[in-house]
């Protein structure tokens, strides 16, 4: 993103939002009446799909139209309305504190959703807040590229029934006036409950969602670790904030970009009765998880940065016997560090200079040493753990060519070798790099090899990885962004990479 795009909605946060359909995904409450199918039996919205099987609208479920006057999504530069939530590791029976701006000030409500199938609803409607009085907060701060809103007062608080399931939830911010409207993404966890375990852990990439937020995406004081404003304009990635607060909303319409792949990946796996707990990437670095617990850890979505201890985690639960199942691309690319905020809260500063440079007590100058932030040039490529790397971008949608189809894997998929799934290699890829040491292995196989165009015209590849560890714990990477998608996004549903997936997943459940 070059310095000539110097408008607010030709950044690189709302740009990507609006034309990537692998980035927000679905979102059953922004409805308006262009949104709606025509033609059919009552009323379909269009989160709901009408073309994939087991995605129809129950018999009788029709839904009526939106009301008039449907809200439109704050804007940074006025900040009609805007939030985030407190530092704190939400649970059922706990509490979560959020700090909302209006301009000017009014009342609003808070609508507080949980992710998950729900009969095709896609999420369900929890609780509503009374009228909340709602004030101006001071403005951001900024100290160089950084942007805090520590300094926010509290300004309602959320109890956590001990009855809700741990979760995804999205708070819906909506002025009393019903003319604006954001978000406040959130997760529940149940690390204390030592009665049960899950089988499969979702680990959601909130790291990753911070690198990318542009707020205030205000043309002015705005920066993420892709770009800043700077007088005006957009400056790209050799000018952008080397760190970034958890401490202030997210961009736009206050989502994190690329968060849809976790709620496809949700509201696939709960359709179908998949034994799901909830952390964050977070947690992970916290040392909050313990992997031993569950059968895989799933990464759903988008997770490029990643901390030391996250890694070590990692590496540490698939060589204890607890399996890995990567289903994006681009993953554990950059290495961060996490560090305290101004209020003294842990994590809630993410430190990455990527290929700046920066003094060597700064908290994001990184390896000693190393060229970059990338863990390739701290002597440790992605691919000794996924067991493939980052190749590149991907210029326009190209199937992804199935390979080893006789093995378990693609079972019942009704795939022979070489046949393509449309579409299914977008956004970013992965391959193998035959000079690039592979983790201990008792077997591996390449289950996809997919030819496509970078953005110069060149032709590179795409491949889809599965190795077994010597602990057992099996490890799979999709190489590709538009797996999640294809487990429950309407119109990029595809019941090969459904039943896939389901193969994967239960025999980690069923066999270990």
């Amino acid at each position: 993103m070059g310095t000539e795009l110097n408008r607010r909605w030709e950044s690189g946060t709302h740009a990507h939002s609006v034309s990537d359909p692998f980035g927000q995904g679905p979102l059953p409450w922004l409805r308006s009446p262009d949104q709606y199918l025509a033609g059919t039996e009552g009323d379909v919205p269009w989160y709901v799909s009408v073309d994939a099987p087991g995605q129809r609208p129950l018999a009788g479920g029709v839904r009526g139209k939106p009301p008039v006057g449907t809200p439109l999504s704050a804007n940074d530069e006025e900040q009609q309305i805007k939030g985030f939530a407190s530092a704190g590791v939400v649970r059922p029976g706990g509490s979560v504190d959020l700090r909302v701006t209006v301009n000017p000030p009014r009342e609003f409500t808070v609508d507080v959703y949980r992710i998950g199938h729900y009969a095709g609803d896609g999420a369900h409607h929890m609780t509503s807040s009374p009228l909340i009085a709602g004030m101006a907060q001071p403005a951001p701060m900024v100290a160089g590229r950084t942007v805090s809103c520590h300094h926010w007062w509290h300004t309602w608080r959320l109890q956590i029934p001990p009855h809700w399931r741990p979760g995804a939830y999205v708070a819906v911010l909506t002025t009393a006036d019903m003319l604006h409207r954001s978000h406040i993404p959130f997760t529940v966890r149940d690390f204390e409950d030592q009665t049960r375990a899950a089988e499969l852990l979702l680990v959601v990439p909130d790291v990753t969602w911070q690198a990318y937020n542009l707020f205030p995406e205000d043309g002015r004081s705005g920066a993420s670790l892709y770009h800043a404003w700077d007088g005006g304009l957009l400056v790209g990635e050799t000018e952008a904030a080397v760190t970034v607060s958890f401490d202030r909303p997210h961009a736009t319409a206050g989502l994190p970009l690329h968060v849809g792949h976790a709620y496809d990946f949700i509201r696939w796996a709960e359709r179908y009765g998949y034994d799901l707990s909830y952390a964050t990437a977070t947690d992970l670095h916290a040392g909050l998880v313990d992997a031993s617990r569950h059968k895989a850890l799933v990464f759903p979505g988008h997770d490029e940065y990643w901390s030391e201890p996250m890694r070590r985690a990692v590496e540490g639960a698939r060589d204890g016997g607890t399996s890995l199942v990567f289903l994006s691309a681009n993953t554990m690319y950059w290495r961060v560090e996490l560090s305290p905020g101004p209020s003294g809260e842990p994590n809630r500063m993410l430190n990455c200079r990527k290929r700046q440079k920066v003094r060597s007590d700064n908290p994001a100058a990184g390896a000693p040493g190393a060229a970059s932030a990338l863990w390739r040039d701290a002597g440790e490529p992605e691919q000794h753990l996924l067991g493939l790397q980052y190749s590149g971008r991907v210029a326009t949608p190209v199937p992804l060519v199935a390979r080893h189809t006789a093995h378990w894997f693609w079972a019942g998929t009704g795939l022979h070798e070489g046949d393509g799934l449309p579409g299914l290699v977008a956004g970013e890829a992965d391959r193998y790099y035959p000079k690039v040491a592979l983790p201990g292995n008792t077997e591996r196989v390449l289950l996809a090899h997919s030819p496509y165009q970078d953005p110069a015209g060149r032709t590179r590849y795409q491949e889809t990885s599965l190795y077994r560890a010597p602990s057992g714990a099996y490890v799979f990477a999709s190489g590709t962004f538009a797996w999640s998608p294809a487990l429950n996004r309407p119109g990029l549903t595809d019941e090969r990479i459904q039943r896939a997936t389901a193969n994967l997943l239960d025999r980690l459940c069923k066999n270990g």
